[in-house]
């Protein structure tokens, strides 16, 4: 982006998750991605940027972060002047408000972050998937896979019939008998594969099959209680904004709003934390919250117009549920 808030250049790529596939390939990963942008935008590739803005998945923690810094300007130091880097949930928050906000990401894992306007913060889950990432892809392709072992294994007897799901997991996973998904889940663990059996999870439940659509609802609860968890720890100031407190929402699983809506509206009645909320989804890359995040907090100036970058598409009012 220049100083103008335009964007001259951009580039895609694999994930970025340092726990995943470890500090040195992240670093490379990025590398990759910012010569590209520059290439893009007509910049010499041995300029390095004003600075540098990373909004990743898996970078909570300051000291991990700051381990991770080191590592990117030793290998790559030609990429940026200065850097800053927060999670994808700090950069969420930065693409709609520079006065603090409430995220919550359910993608492939799910994360759930508030950020006070006095810098305070409040967190639930973004633990990875085998601590955390409740109302997640990964989530729900998991619940599919057991719903369907445990029903087979006569362990427990799933809620509905598993016959069309478990036709899903065989094909996904391209198995004929349960063992045979083992080498999936562990030898060859892709975490995104496994994640993307979701998409086709919400195309049954759209057609009826009710255990598909009993998956989604169980991920809107869990997203209601995640986002429950954090919300009495919000500032006045957010909670009492014309809407109540504004939640940002990121990730491809909230496509399927129409899916997770039973259970998340469900939740807040039960919880009655929440008074009134505002559901909005960014309109704009992630990309461009991280560049806001680096902006504000090394004092640069980069214009920016925070209302083209979401629109809200639920307001939820007391435990009655009058929303829309």
């Amino acid at each position: 982006m220049n100083s103008d808030g335009e964007i001259v250049g951009d580039a895609h790529g694999p994930g970025t998750n340092h726990h995943l596939i470890g500090m040195p390939e992240c670093s490379n990963r990025i590398a990759s991605l910012v010569i590209e942008s520059k290439k893009k935008a007509g910049l010499p590739v041995s300029i390095p940027l004003r600075a540098l803005g990373l909004s990743l998945s898996g970078c909570e923690l300051e000291p991990s972060n700051n381990k991770f810094l080191k590592i990117i300007l030793e290998s790559h130091p030609h990429l940026a002047e200065k850097l800053v880097v927060g999670s994808d949930t700090d950069g969420s928050v930065a693409a709609i408000s520079n006065n603090g906000g409430l995220t919550c990401i359910a993608g492939t894992g799910s994360n759930t972050l508030l950020v006070n306007p006095d810098g305070t913060r409040a967190q639930c889950g973004g633990w990875g998937n085998l601590l955390a990432d409740e109302g997640s892809a990964w989530h729900m392709s998991c619940r599919a896979v057991k719903y369907c072992f445990d029903d087979i294994d006569n362990f427990e007897k799933a809620p509905y019939p598993i016959d069309r799901v478990w036709e899903l997991v065989k094909s996904h996973f391209k198995i004929e008998k349960q063992a045979d998904i083992l080498d999936s889940f562990y030898n060859k663990f892709d975490k995104s594969f496994i994640a993307s059996m979701t998409k086709s999870l919400s195309e049954l439940a759209r057609d009826g099959d009710k255990l598909s659509q009993e998956i989604f609802r169980e991920a809107g609860t869990h997203l209601a209680k995640s986002i429950s968890a954090v919300v009495p720890k919000a500032s006045p100031e957010l909670t009492q904004q014309e809407g109540g407190i504004h939640v940002i929402c990121v990730g491809s699983v909230w496509l399927s709003w129409d899916l997770l809506k039973l259970g998340f509206i469900d939740c807040l009645r039960k919880n009655r934390s929440v008074t009134k909320m505002t559901l909005v989804r960014l309109k704009t890359e992630m990309g461009v919250g991280a560049a806001f995040m680096a902006a504000d907090k090394l004092n640069l100036p980069l214009a920016r117009d925070y209302s083209k970058n979401y629109k809200a598409f639920f307001i939820y009012v007391n435990a009655s549920c009058n929303g829309s």
